[in-house]
């Protein structure tokens, strides 16, 4: 087998090099020496260091092609699209780079690298181009829709809310090295005096509740919960590390239980966990940001080199992302291109009652799903199934979160249909882009009216949130790190340990009972076999959430049981949002406190005024040992509810900050008076959640206020007495003339009116992956269009150097409208349809060459052997004693028989032959006599 051993020669050689890089680039600083060469060693060994990681990981996860386990799942979950991969490797070959040098530096304090050699670095590692402001569209569409990727919604800051930048610090974070390493890193590392607790501890002590124990909410409906879920996926993704290897000695993640970047596994104490021989569960970093602050500035000087931030792969706008995604890319897979409504894709193989469903993920997408249950035990090893496809990749997480995202889809392309209708010569995109614009303020209008007020509770929104004012354009929208990683997830100690499936009385479903939520994780054939999507949704109409008590924060199936779909381990998700918050060295609970502008709690007696359960108090002293020690999530999760809330004053302060934030940077919020006419804002103001359910389910009856607790049938209402929009006021005149007519339709492309100084305007634009040759915009002047339409041209995106679409494992070949990369056998394309990785086979080309060796070798012994035999016997034929045609005859049956006997060695047989007297000659003669 040559070829594994000249890989491993390879990647010997290669761990050499990059051994000896920084060895000579440790030599050269110490020497002060900094010029660009030693930067680009740097570079170019951290470059591997990555890229080793990163391969090691699609060769893993192309042998697991069994039930996914619970670590791989949340993995699948936090999958950055394309572009935020590309991203995430560059910022991971930045940090690195950077950590190495600045560990040299510090030894030198002297020795300061210049700006010119710092963006040499971000050059080198791929993160220049995505830290520059991206260039915003000037034509008149630039204010009347959103851009995919949230980009250019402020002018002055384009990348203010834009998708795959850092989020928003309030407060600079706390490394244990200054820059990167998470809080409890180093378990010699003291803080007050003491080391953090494990978070594992800190689940079982006070956070974990049996599913049984559970309280149920006396106001709120398990619909405020499954909304709050859903809102948080349109604003926030922090995608994981892309590599699930250590950097540096190639460890798996979910095979080591040392700190090792991106691992940072959860350590378990001593029998604490069901699993024999268990010591740690896994961990993956999240991804680093390319570039810092606001607008991406460059890095400037080392010395004052800013500390790991963490990206949003997502738009931070509440934009219904979760519709439509948060990139190009993204979208392209969404669209139904061939739709002349400007329709969503939907599922091609499945109907619910004659509604759409979802459509699955496309064919390169990682298969991360339970397969719908087979007559008899599924076998070992048993295949994936697809998940759902939609703007955000979780989905598929739970069946609430699935019937959300259809509700949607549906919601879409019902106004889309509606659209056209009424306006029928709009193009496919004009419908795709008002329809888009449409379910965005519905987004904005039930969170920010029906959802925060409930959450918040009427005095905190009033005090951080208030009315509406207009567009601040000074104002930040980006999602605050705190917000995503601490303060949103509130909403974890409000999901209840059952998924309650109800009939069309409202009732418990005879065939379909309750399931508990690990049985619906990642099972989208639940939605699909089971009833479809209406029984989901009674469910969450009728049934009550779970009330956050004290003593009783999170059901075990999601601190034990968490995303389970076989017997291959488990997920704590109490102890992941703790770990997360230390990982993006998130400040204490009373630094965050300070921030909001609430006292310290330094003592025991202190913390009692704040959280009313004196046995939990106790119990976060008796871990933390020190009030400042405590951990932000688990500090605003205890705290006392506000009155008619759900969360207590710090988190209240937390997302009321943002959700302000939200809404007054948003220039295309639907309250602006720029973005929608007085009428239509009337309209949006009548539509709500129950509408959208009525318009897009079988139910005929719902709840006036879909959030709020609800008994059938008294508090139910017919749908013909819910009120909705007339869409009528979205008609759209269309003044036919000769000047100019109707425009041209432009292959692999689109156009979109808008108006301009009084004058007819079109805008034209292309499908994903080919690029505009002419005039972007065109007006309709007195002599007719002032320009002839443009052309869409292919995009050769191979031929881009600063992002190439294949991993330089694999050849990029340009296709139409796209391209695609092609691997050398018997390398395949991993999960990522991007990378190329060994498949452990050997390639056709060995196998043919094998054969035709066999082929080779059979037919050289088989000449050889008749050559042998025809020399041995060719003694024997003058001493045949045969004459005559009967023993002729004779002579040949028993050639027959000797032929079939295989040939004997002469003289053996003839001997034989006489003993027994047998008439039949021997094999010998056989040879010579069949010839």
């Amino acid at each position: 087998m040559k070829m594994p051993t000249a890989l491993a020669v390879m990647l010997a050689v290669a761990s050499t090099g990059i051994f000896f890089a920084f060895i000579l680039t440790a030599k050269e600083l110490l020497w002060g020496k900094t010029g660009k060469s030693h930067v680009t060693s740097i570079v170019e060994a951290s470059r591997l260091m990555v890229d080793n990681a990163f391969y090691s990981t699609m060769k893993r996860n192309l042998k697991r092609r069994e039930v996914a386990s619970p670590a791989e799942l949340l993995s699948f979950s936090k999958l950055p699209e394309p572009t935020s991969r590309a991203m995430s490797r560059a910022a991971e070959i930045l940090e690195t780079s950077i950590q190495t040098m600045k560990n040299k530096q510090s030894r030198h304090p002297t020795d300061v690298l210049s700006e010119e050699l710092l963006n040499l670095i971000a050059n080198l590692s791929g993160c220049l181009p995505h830290m520059l402001p991206p260039k915003c569209p000037d034509t008149c569409l630039a204010n009347k829709y959103r851009h995919i990727t949230g980009a250019c919604n402020n002018r002055d800051h384009p990348r203010w809310g834009a998708s795959n930048t850092a989020l928003a610090r309030w407060l600079p974070p706390v490394y244990e090295d200054g820059f990167s390493q998470p809080r409890g890193w180093n378990p010699t590392f003291l803080y007050n005096g003491f080391p953090l607790p494990p978070v594992r501890e800190v689940t079982r002590h006070i956070i974990q509740v049996s599913n049984e124990a559970v309280t149920e909410d006396d106001q709120y409906s398990d619909f405020l919960t499954a909304w709050g879920q859903y809102i948080d996926h349109d604003i926030a993704l922090t995608p994981q590390s892309t590599s699930t290897t250590a950097f540096s000695g190639g460890a798996d993640c979910l095979l080591t239980c040392e700190n090792q970047n991106p691992c940072f596994p959860i350590q378990l104490p001593a029998n604490s966990w069901p699993t024999a021989g268990a010591a740690c569960l896994p961990f993956y970093r999240s991804s680093a940001a390319c570039g810092t602050g606001d607008q991406g500035a460059l890095l400037g000087n080392l010395s004052a080199a800013n500390s790991r931030q963490q990206m949003n792969s997502l738009t931070s706008f509440l934009d219904a992302s979760t519709v439509y995604g948060s990139s190009a890319a993204a979208e392209k897979l969404l669209r139904n291109w061939t739709s002349a409504a400007g329709q969503l894709r939907v599922n091609a193989r499945h109907r619910d009652a004659g509604r759409a469903l979802l459509p699955f993920g496309p064919p390169r997408a990682p298969a991360a799903c339970a397969p719908p249950p087979a007559p008899s035990a599924p076998p070992p090893g048993a295949p994936r199934a697809p998940c759902f496809l939609a703007g955000d990749g979780r989905a598929s997480e739970v069946p609430a979160l699935a019937a959300v995202h259809t509700l949607w889809l549906r919601e879409h392309n019902r106004l889309a249909a509606a659209l056209k209708a009424l306006n029928a010569h709009w193009s496919a995109d004009n419908v795709y882009q008002e329809a888009r614009k449409l379910v965005g303020a519905l987004h904005q209008i039930i969170t920010m009216r029906d959802y925060v007020p409930r959450i918040l509770g009427p005095e905190a929104f009033g005090q951080y949130v208030g009315p509406y004012e207009g567009y601040d354009s000074t104002v930040n929208p980006t999602v605050s790190n705190v917000f995503s990683t601490a303060a949103f997830r509130f909403g974890h100690a409000t999901v209840h340990p059952l998924v309650r499936r109800l009939d069309a009385d409202f009732q418990d479903h005879a065939g379909l009972p309750r399931l508990q939520l690990h049985d619906g994780f990642f099972s989208p054939w639940r939605l699909i076999q089971e009833g479809g999507v209406d029984p989901v949704v009674r469910g969450l109409l009728a049934r009550p959430a779970k009330l956050q008590v004290q003593e009783q924060l999170m059901n075990e199936d999601l601190t034990e049981r968490l995303f389970v779909l076989s017997s291959s381990g488990t997920l704590d998700l109490a102890s992941l949002n703790l770990q997360r918050g230390r990982d993006h060295g998130l400040p204490g609970y009373n630094e965050w406190r300070e921030f909001c502008g609430l006292p310290r709690l330094d003592t025991p007696a202190d913390l009692s005024r704040a959280i009313a359960n004196r046995s939990v108090v106790n119990k976060i002293m008796d871990l933390y040992k020190h009030p400042d020690n405590i951990d932000v999530w688990l500090g605003g999760l205890v705290e006392n509810l506000l009155p008619r809330a759900r969360t207590g004053p710090l988190f209240a302060c937390l997302i009321g900050k943002q959700m302000k934030a939200l809404r007054d940077g948003d220039r295309f919020w639907w309250e602006n008076s720029l973005v929608f006419t007085e009428a239509q804002r009337r309209e949006l103001k009548k539509h709500s959640l129950s509408r959208v359910i009525c318009d897009n389910t079988g139910l005929t009856r719902v709840p006036v206020d879909a959030f709020h607790t609800a008994e059938f049938p008294q508090d139910f209402e017919s749908c013909d007495n819910i009120p909705s929009m007339d869409l009528e006021v979205w008609r759209e005149t269309f003044q036919q003339d000769d000047k100019c007519g109707f425009p041209e339709e432009v292959d692999n492309g689109d156009f979109v009116h808008c108006d301009e100084a009084g004058q007819r305007v079109l805008v034209y634009s292309c499908h994903h992956g080919y690029e505009l040759q002419g005039q972007e915009q065109v007006t309709c002047t007195q002599d007719g269009w002032d320009f002839q339409p443009p052309v869409c041209k292919d995009v050769n995106e191979c031929a881009d150097p600063t992002h190439p679409p294949c991993h330089p494992s694999a050849t990029c070949k340009n296709t139409k409208g796209s391209f695609q990369c092609v691997c050398t056998d018997p390398y395949v394309l991993a999960e990522d349809g991007r990378t190329c990785v060994d498949s452990g086979r050997l390639p056709r080309a060995s196998w043919v060459s094998i054969v035709l060796g066999a082929i080779l070798v059979g037919g050289l012994a088989s000449l050889t052997w008749m050559v042998i035999c025809r020399w041995t016997h060719s003694d024997t034929k003058a001493t045949l004693p045969i004459t005559g045609r009967d023993v002729s005859a004779t002579a040949q049956s028993g050639c027959k028989k000797c032929l079939e006997r295989r040939l004997t060695p002469p003289r053996a047989a003839a001997r034989k032959a006489e003993q027994v007297g047998s008439q039949e000659p021997a094999c010998g003669s056989q040879v010579l006599l069949c010839e």
